[in-house]
């Protein structure tokens, strides 16, 4: 009896006891990204052409980023971004409402976010560059570069992000 009892204590005060284990996701890195979190109006940079809306929200304990995309002309979709601590780079995957997925890689170079994937054969290599720029005026300008090999960058989507008012009710 005098068995059990210290193996009870023993079991309960372990759980108990002890310094606090740290967060799984509490290194500095894995919050590199979180400039990008919030509700945004997405807008040409002029601010005349509106392009859309994004809630971007940490998920999963804080280990990752969810985003929710909603074009102004009927787009949709979805990014899941999370950094990888055994490689050091941050990972999106993207889907959207035609069908689109885009897998990027890459990390914070500056205080940007940098994120690419390159696809195709050999002799036409495509680099899609996706870059999240923290302005100081608290807006986030997000570029979308498309580089074929050997022939200049085309710019597919530059949006800047300024965080909407939260009002009681809204919709996206």
């Amino acid at each position: 009896m005098k068995r059990v009892a210290a193996a009870l204590l023993l079991v309960t005060g372990a759980a108990h006891g002890g310094p606090a284990s740290p967060a799984p996701c509490a290194a500095a890195e894995m919050h590199q990204f979180d400039f990008w979190a919030g509700r945004w109006q997405v807008s040409s940079a002029d601010g005349r052409t509106t392009l859309g809306a994004s809630e971007v929200e940490a998920v999963a304990g804080g280990c990752a980023l969810h985003e929710h995309w909603h074009g102004s002309k009927g787009a949709e979709g979805e990014s899941l971004n999370i950094y990888d601590a055994a490689s050091g780079h941050w990972h999106q995957t993207w889907v959207d409402n035609s069908g689109a997925l885009l897998q990027l890689d890459g990390g914070l170079v500056g205080k940007a976010m940098v994120l690419e994937n390159v696809h195709g054969p050999a002799a036409a290599r495509v680099t899609e560059r996706i870059t999240w720029t923290p302005l100081p005026d608290g807006r986030v300008n997000q570029r979308w570069e498309t580089i074929p090999a050997g022939k200049p960058a085309t710019i597919s989507f530059d949006g800047y992000y300024r965080r909407r008012a939260e009002t009681s009710g809204a919709s996206p």
